[in-house]
């Protein structure tokens, strides 16, 4: 539809054999397309140098694709993996394929269905040449930012491009464990209609986000006289990408609590058996339930959501000093307001904040924002307390707040700990030289 000649191939494997011909037959009006089921024909239909996106299954499956590839490809070829795959294999395909005179790039992609159909946000990695000869189909066919930019850009080299599509991910796992926790909140005393005018409300403000509002129609939405949401069983599923995000988290001593709450909620709502027999346990004694402060839950939803964008930045700063990236934040902040899951009001403003500072909390706004929804925050969490509620991810956000706002911490304790079982020493207040001392604990 954007004047691109283009050339599509599938396997014919069992199962798979119409695919490409169904495709056609599908899009009949546009002319510009041609079909292949056999790969040396499909390679030879491509002008040079050629440019290959695959859109395959993370893993083994892409060596074998690039291995059945690389015969039929010529020096400068482009070979671009839209997949979610890890930005370790990524950056290893990037080398690999280097060494045959061929190009590999590592293009995160998010936007969903609608995002597939109507421009996607995107995240390529790979070397700067390979981008600027693929960019003029990218930046055209990607979502547009409200100057009307692409809402794709050079991220930078090696693996970082699906990097940056891995911590999206995990910054959206957070984001919609957080709206499953206000559901959560307001459905034990209130209708589906109900919580929906809420946080219709809330999205008239700068609480507004694509998982905000279709969070709105998914509430709304029936099959006759049934909400489609209460038929749904209670069990999340996950592909992997969220944590990918906390275990890069671990390896750069970065604190991401509300991604990994997000994966654990996913993992214990799988458990749906054991669950169900662990309840069933439980004397449940019936009591008048009132309704939360939904003021207060609108301020601690905002908290967690800065804390959350404040976690998932983190990563991308410190692996961009520790891997010599260079990363943008505010370009990156910017090619995720549109196209992409997480696209929303905060995003938007979060592009001029890394125009200025490092990290959220050097912006003094946001800091006093959060010091004045510290109140409401712990009033949603002493009502998740009093009705028995899971509310994991805000508590890793309170948590994560008043940890690292705290001038001292009980790591004083375990750093003792430390050298009475393992000599590992410690650090002294009272010596400015930051020296290393050990005592011998069992000494009288």
């Amino acid at each position: 539809e954007k004047g691109f000649d283009i050339s599509v191939y599938n396997r014919p494997a069992y199962g798979e054999e119409l695919v490409v011909s169904n495709f056609l037959k599908d899009n009949h009006a546009l002319k510009n397309v041609s079909g292949f089921t056999d790969l040396p024909q499909f390679v030879a239909s491509l002008a040079t140098p050629r440019k290959i996106l695959i859109m395959i299954k993370a893993g083994n499956a892409i060596d074998t694709v690039i291995d059945q590839l690389i015969p039929f490809l010529s020096k400068g070829d482009i070979i671009i993996d839209g997949g979610n795959s890890h930005y370790m294999d990524t950056a290893k395909r990037v080398d690999y394929l280097a060494s045959k005179e061929l190009h590999f790039v590592g293009c995160g992609i998010s936007g969903g269905e609608e995002g597939a159909r109507k421009g996607p946000s995107m995240m390529p990695g790979g070397s700067l040449e390979s981008y600027q000869n693929i960019a003029p189909i990218l930046e055209t066919i990607s979502a547009k930012d409200k100057t009307g930019k692409p809402c794709c850009t050079y991220i930078g080299p090696d693996g970082t491009g699906h990097f940056v599509k891995m911590v999206h991910n995990g910054m959206e796992y957070a984001e919609m464990q957080l709206l499953a926790e206000v559901y959560a909140i307001m459905k034990i005393s209130m209708d589906n209609e109900k919580m929906a005018q809420i946080l219709s409300d809330w999205k008239t403000t700068d609480l507004s986000s694509y998982l905000l509002e279709i969070t709105i129609d998914i509430l709304q939405k029936k099959e006759g006289n049934q909400y489609v949401l209460d038929t749904i069983l209670d069990a999340a599923g996950n592909k992997g990408t969220g944590s990918w995000s906390s275990k890069a988290a671990f390896d750069l001593g970065s604190v991401n609590t509300m991604m990994s709450s997000a994966v654990f909620a996913r993992y214990l709502s799988a458990f749906k058996e054991k669950r169900h027999s662990l309840s069933s346990r439980l004397k449940n004694v019936s009591e008048a339930i009132e309704g939360p402060d939904i003021k207060a839950l609108e301020s601690a939803y905002r908290f967690a959501r800065i804390i959350n964008h404040h976690q998932g930045f983190e990563p991308l700063r410190l692996a961009s000093k520790e891997y010599h990236w260079e990363l943008n934040l505010s370009e990156i902040a910017r090619i995720w307001t549109n196209g992409c899951i997480i696209r929303s009001d905060f995003m938007e403003h979060s592009v001029a904040i890394f125009k200025k500072y490092e990290d959220y909390f050097e912006d003094d706004i946001i800091f006093k924002n959060l010091m004045s929804s510290e109140s409401s925050i712990k009033d949603s969490i002493s009502y998740s307390l009093k009705y028995r509620i899971p509310f994991d991810t805000f508590w890793a956000a309170y948590n994560y707040w008043i940890s690292v706002t705290s001038e001292n911490l009980s790591a004083n304790l375990i750093q003792a700990q430390r050298d009475y079982f393992g000599a590992h020493t410690y650090q002294r207040k009272d010596d400015s030289t930051l020296s290393f001392y050990h005592t011998n604990w069992l000494e009288k």
